[in-house]
Parts: structure tokens; C-alpha cells; sequence
């Protein structure tokens, strides 16, 4: 007998220590809870900056080239075959000789347009991205919240029963030790106790992993425990049954984001395809220049350009790379939709599986489920049942609880499935 309290009374003072540590409990309602994330979400938050960096790279793109500007030819000394020139100021500069020249790099055949037009595009698919990773993190993140609302009403069950059979033990121990029931029955009690204990335990287990994640997705104090709230346990459904899925796959393209990323790496693809065209025609440097003393006039002035000759080099591979990249980013686009088209009737499938069971379980069975089991408490108290028909209804009570339990988070799962694959929000 003390070797099955002492685990008890070891396992309720774990529980005990580990609520003294946490310094403050938030609840949460599913709303509240997306608010912060979307909020507080550092992952998000950085995805968000690339939007940032994907505009700069377009102002980038608009600017000119820096035009160059040099001194050469200048003189530190004279030498026996100097000439004699005008003073610069005062008598300084009368054997020096400098040149000086500008020059400005000049864009041909639109490449400047044509990287702005590359860059913008850039933009859009940062959008997307970051749209996309919010789609993926927003289901991550419901589940998670869907999880810990399963997991605090497991808990609550286990509770309730843990209750209900610690109170049959203690008046088992004073029948046992005045000889009116036999010592089996109260081992046969004092084990479901334990196995109570011990899923307690599991449950706990969980709900330390669920907080750990939350308490990241959120980015909150380490040292708090969050709290769900379970009044929106069941899902709102009113929008997905009105739904018509032919319409939903039809119009994929305009929800979703990985969609969209698709086809705009096609766009992405066919303005860089043009560019590298581009980059075939040379480039025109423009100089203008002065030189003093360096020639038959004193003081020379003189324009020029240069430009590549394309005798060799016309760029004729990275076209060549463009045009394949084109050919490919298409077929790419084809099997990402054609991809999303099939996972949004499997999903749609899924979730009005699962909703049939939920609804052929009905609203009123829970009710009716632990009204039978206080019933059977009741006619065991008055010993019209046995304990072993007791237990058994409770193990039948408890398997029934975790399928409604199971349902109720598959059905959030399912919706959410459905919710990313569609790229709608539905509630």
C-alpha cells in the first residue's frame, strides 16, 4: 500500500513545483492568440524585411553608373628637354604637365529598363514568398493551437475520473481494513488510480512541448504558461459548406501563393531572357579630357568613346541558359498548379470525411455520455453493480471521450488542411 501512495504523493508534488515556477498564466482565445502571433512572430517578421530588401534592389537598379573621373600624366620634376609653359598661379607650373579626363558608362539597347523591369518582378515574388511563409506558418501555428486545446481537455477528463477513483480508494481502504471488501478490489481500484496517474503524466509531458512551441510562435516570456480557451473548440463550418470547390480549384491561381511564385518565375524568367539579349550590344563609355603640355597644344581638349567590339563574346551562352530557364520555369509552373489543383480535392475530401463523423456523433452525445457515467458512479456507491462493471464502463466512457476528443481535432486539422491548400480563409 505505501509503495502505491508514495509514487502519488511524489508525482502530485512534481505537478505542484512545476505551477510555483511558472510566474504568469495567459488566456488566450484562438483569436487573440493569431493576433499576437502575427504580431510578435519573429520568423515572420524577418520574412517580412526581404519585401524591404527586394525594393531597394529596384531603386538600386534605376541608378546611373558613377561617371569616373582621373589625373594623369602629372610630373613630380623637370627634366633637360622641358619646355616652358604659363604659370598656373603665381610661378608655379611652368614645367608641369597634367591630364585629366571624365568618362560616363553608358546603357544600350534598354538594359537599365530591363534590369528595372527584372527587379520588379524580384519584388512581387518577395511578396509572395512572404505570403507563402505566412500560409505555411499560419497552419503550423493553428495546429499547435488546436493541439493544446485537445491536450487541456484531455487533461480535465483524466482529472474529473482521477477525482471520481481517488475518492472510491479512500473508502476502500477503510472497507479493506474492516474486513468488509477483500483486498482485490482495492488493488483492482488503486491500479486505475495509477494508470490515471501515469496518462496524467504523458499529458503533462505534451503540454510542456506544446507550451515550449507556442511560447516561440508567439515569442513570449519563457517563464509564462499559456491557456487556450475551449469556446471555439468547434470550428465555424458555415463558410466551407457554402463553398463551391469547382470555383475553388478553378480560381487556385488568384489564392495561391505558391501559384502565383510560379508564374512569376515564368515573368522572372522571360524578362531575364530578355536582358541577356540585351547584354549581347556593347555598352558605350563616353571621355571627355584635357591634357597640358602633353602635346602640340598647351592646353588640349578632346572628346572620345569606347565601346567592346562583339567579335567573340556575344553573350551567347547565358541566352542560350535564359531560354532553356524559360522553357523550364513553365513546366514548373504547370506541375505546381496542377499540384495544388489535386491537394485541394484531397484536402476538401478529407475534411467532409471527418465532418460526417463529427455530425453521425451528434452535439447532444457528450451530454448523454457523462450524464450514463455518473448513472453508473451512482448505482456502484449503492452496490447495484459490481467494480468490475464500473471500470469496465469507465474504460468504454474514456474511449468514447477520446474519439469525440479526436474528432474535434481532426476536424480543426482538416480545416486547416484545407484552408492552406485552397490559400482561403474560410473563418
Amino acid at each position: 500500500m505505501k509503495q502505491l501512495i508514495l509514487p502519488t504523493i511524489f508525482l502530485f508534488s512534481v505537478l505542484a513545483s512545476a505551477q510555483n515556477i511558472v510566474n504568469d498564466t495567459i488566456f488566450l482565445s484562438r483569436k487573440n492568440a493569431e493576433t499576437i502571433f502575427l504580431q510578435n512572430n519573429l520568423s515572420l517578421i524577418s520574412e517580412r524585411l526581404n519585401i524591404d530588401i527586394a525594393q531597394a534592389q529596384i531603386i538600386q537598379a534605376k541608378v546611373w553608373p558613377n561617371p569616373t573621373f582621373s589625373v594623369n600624366e602629372f610630373n613630380l620634376w623637370r627634366n633637360t628637354g622641358s619646355e616652358e609653359l604659363p604659370a598656373i598661379w603665381g610661378d608655379y607650373g611652368r614645367y608641369q604637365e597634367f591630364g585629366a579626363s571624365l568618362e560616363q558608362l553608358v546603357y544600350t539597347a534598354g538594359k537599365r529598363k530591363k534590369m528595372i523591369a527584372i527587379e520588379k518582378v524580384g519584388a512581387e515574388m518577395a511578396v509572395e514568398y512572404y505570403k507563402n511563409f505566412l500560409r505555411n506558418l499560419k497552419m503550423e501555428f493553428r495546429n499547435n493551437l488546436t493541439a493544446m486545446q485537445y491536450n487541456q481537455a484531455k487533461k480535465i477528463v483524466y482529472l474529473k475520473q482521477l477525482q471520481s477513483v481517488q475518492n472510491l480508494t479512500k473508502s476502500y481502504a477503510i472497507q479493506m481494513e474492516l474486513g468488509n471488501i477483500s483486498p482485490g478490489d482495492y488493488i483492482r481500484l488503486k491500479a486505475s488510480e495509477v494508470e490515471f496517474l501515469n496518462e496524467l503524466n504523458t499529458i503533462e509531458i505534451e503540454n510542456n512541448a506544446l507550451q515550449s512551441e507556442m511560447k516561440k510562435l508567439l515569442h513570449l516570456n519563457p517563464m509564462s504558461y499559456v491557456k487556450i480557451s475551449e469556446d471555439d473548440a468547434i470550428p465555424d463550418m458555415d463558410n466551407i459548406n457554402n463553398l463551391n470547390i469547382e470555383n475553388s480549384i478553378a480560381q487556385i491561381e488568384n489564392y495561391r501563393p505558391d501559384v502565383k511564385l510560379a508564374k512569376l518565375n515564368e515573368k522572372y524568367s522571360q524578362n531575364k531572357y530578355v536582358y541577356e539579349k540585351a547584354l549581347k550590344t556593347p555598352d558605350i563609355t563616353l571621355e571627355a579630357s584635357y591634357d597640358r603640355g602633353g602635346n602640340i597644344m598647351q592646353n588640349f581638349f578632346g572628346l572620345g568613346f569606347s565601346i567592346d567590339l562583339p567579335v567573340f563574346d556575344r553573350n551567347q551562352g547565358n541566352i542560350k541558359a535564359a531560354q532553356f530557364s524559360v522553357e523550364q520555369s513553365k513546366l514548373n509552373k504547370e506541375e505546381v498548379l496542377n499540384n495544388a489543383q489535386t491537394e485541394i480535392m484531397e484536402a476538401y475530401n478529407n475534411f467532409k470525411a471527418v465532418q460526417s463523423l463529427y455530425e453521425n456523433i451528434g452535439d447532444d452525445y457528450q451530454t448523454k455520455l457523462d450524464k450514463m457515467l455518473d448513472n453508473y458512479l451512482m448505482s456502484f456507491k449503492n452496490r447495484n453493480i459490481s467494480l468490475l462493471v464500473y471500470l469496465d464502463y469507465v474504460e468504454a466512457y474514456l474511449n468514447n471521450k477520446m474519439i469525440l476528443l479526436d474528432t474535434q481535432k481532426e476536424l480543426n486539422n482538416r480545416l486547416e488542411e484545407f484552408k492552406n491548400a485552397s490559400g482561403q480563409e474560410l473563418n
